[in-house]
């Protein structure tokens, strides 16, 4: 009963957001719960030309994809290592990688925002890229380290006796088989990477290389010299976060199901 309610309250949260984005300043402050009388798209308009929210889409579209992307070819791999049996240093790795969650970004912004400053790769999109790929690391491969593991192993066995090599087996048969687990891992990192704030406004200092979030930020800024405009600040707000709601209510259930079997293991 609890969780419904929590889901309700949240669903309720969403629709409320959505209808403000489609009122006035006004119409906001003298009827906050009511339906908008005259829903306008002027507020997106507003936001995706004076907010910078386009050129900022283009930045997130582009950041997150190849992050998302790099990350999981790069984890796949070494987990696919750390899940063998014969693995010696397999359960000792992937406990560092499990500690490596824990670690929070406000610890580790310094240290990377010192490291890509000597290769020249501040304040620039590949630069953020490759930040996000190193911090999506750990989880990456401590949840395909559980799935590969949850495969059966007599595949691998089958395999070794039809004469095939460890990456043949790896490429050809495991891979397919960690589908679910590989758009998990996908799908998570591209959340994380669409929503992420601190890394980006650190490493980020030119406004045509800004993502989303940033360009939030800016415009709520502006609009504190300009007269606040709630309703495009609202409608701001759908642009940021109605993209990844939409991909994570399309790939919902393969979310669920990677992170049923990496648990099961």
């Amino acid at each position: 009963m609890a969780v419904w309610a929590v889901v309700a309250a949240n669903i309720a949260l969403l629709i409320w957001v959505i209808l403000t984005s489609l009122k006035d300043t006004r119409e906001v402050f003298e009827h906050p719960w009511r339906l908008p009388t005259s829903p306008t798209l002027e507020n997106f308009r507003n936001a995706w030309e004076v907010g910078n929210f386009g050129t900022a889409t283009l930045n997130s579209v582009l950041v997150t994809l190849v992050s998302a992307a790099l990350g999981v070819a790069i984890a796949a791999p070494a987990a696919y290592a750390l899940s063998r049996p014969g693995s010696r240093a397999g359960r000792p790795l992937t406990l560092f990688f499990a500690l490596g969650i824990g670690v929070p970004t406000q610890v580790i912004v310094l240290p990377v925002f010192l490291m890509l400053n000597q290769i020249g790769l501040t304040d620039s999109l590949p630069g953020l890229t490759l930040a996000y790929v190193g911090t999506s690391m750990p989880f990456a491969v401590f949840l395909l380290t559980a799935f590969f593991r949850s495969l059966p192993g007599e595949l691998e066995e089958a395999a070794a006796l039809d004469g095939a090599g460890t990456w043949t087996t790896f490429v050809r048969i495991m891979l397919p088989l960690a589908r679910s687990g590989l758009v998990t891992a996908f799908v998570l990192q591209a959340i994380f990477t669409w929503n992420e704030t601190m890394l980006a406004l650190v490493l980020l200092q030119s406004t045509d290389k800004q993502t989303l979030p940033l360009a939030l930020l800016g415009f709520v800024q502006q609009q504190q010299f300009t007269g606040t405009n709630w309703g495009g600040i609202f409608a701001g707000v759908c642009i940021v976060v109605l993209p990844m709601l939409a991909l994570f209510s399309w790939l919902g259930r393969r979310i669920t199901e990677g992170l049923t079997v990496g648990a099961g293991k």
